[in-house]
């Protein structure tokens, strides 16, 4: 698994569980691996289970969702010997109020004797794991990020506005399945209403979302219209190196 994975991801490098190592696997995967939600919009179920969730990204060259995306980038991590813990994060609303327990997966690892935020799974984030216990501001290539410890429980994950809460408790797989499922069936979750396709590029950032392509380069955006289904497939096909059934 590890060598077909490294390379879905186009990793050449050294495999030993060091900061340096998960900096490289981190970047390299936010630039290969998309942030999708095709499975919802085609039918097909998505369940938190690692086999599963393994032979859609590394040998279907799909992408995923939060769930699917950091829980495949922990098994690789564990594959290489990284302590790796899987986090229950809570997303801050318009509304002031914050989502449930489980709505998002983000990853603790241990390496090189320092606790790092990794995450591969929230869409437009950070490209480099953070460092857990910095607590002035991080600097990375997608901008400048704050973690602080709120109290006993949470910590707040922030870019100038906050991104996400989370604790430290780790957490089966098994655990996000309610809240997997929610966000596949429910009309009230972003995911059931529109179709999204995103990947991380070194200088921003290309979308497909619904009958638009985005493309965001150098903090300059530019959009192009998506005519119909055969435009759509191509661009998808183009863009992300994907096909769907």
């Amino acid at each position: 698994m590890i060598d077909e994975y490294l390379a879905r991801i186009g990793y050449i490098g050294p495999r030993e569980p060091t900061p340096e190592v998960l900096r490289a696997l981190h970047e390299r995967h936010l630039l290969s691996v998309p942030f999708e939600n095709l499975d919802i919009h085609i039918g097909r179920e998505i369940v938190p289970d690692e086999a599963r969730i393994l032979d859609k990204i590394v040998r279907q060259r799909r992408g995923g969702f939060c769930y699917e995306l950091n829980g495949a980038f922990a098994a690789l991590l564990r594959a290489l010997g990284f302590d790796v813990d899987m986090l229950s994060a809570r997303v801050p609303r318009a509304d002031g109020t914050i989502s449930p327990e489980f709505d998002h997966m983000t990853l603790l690892v241990r390496a090189g004797g320092e606790r790092w935020l990794a995450d591969v799974g929230f869409g437009e984030c950070f490209l480099h794991p953070l460092r857990l216990d910095e607590r002035g501001d991080q600097r990375d290539p997608a901008g400048t990020f704050r973690i602080e410890q709120r109290d006993a429980r949470d910590w707040l994950l922030s870019s100038g506005k906050p991104e996400y809460l989370f604790s430290l408790e780790p957490h089966p797989l098994a655990d996000y399945a309610e809240m997997c499922h929610y966000h596949q069936t429910s009309p009230k979750s972003s995911f059931t209403q529109k179709r999204v396709c995103s990947l991380a590029t070194m200088t921003g950032r290309i979308t497909l979302a619904e009958d638009r392509l985005i493309v965001t380069e150098n903090g300059a955006r530019r959009e192009e219209s998506i005519d119909d289904d055969g435009a759509w497939r191509a661009a998808l096909r183009a863009k992300f190196g994907m096909e769907l059934p």
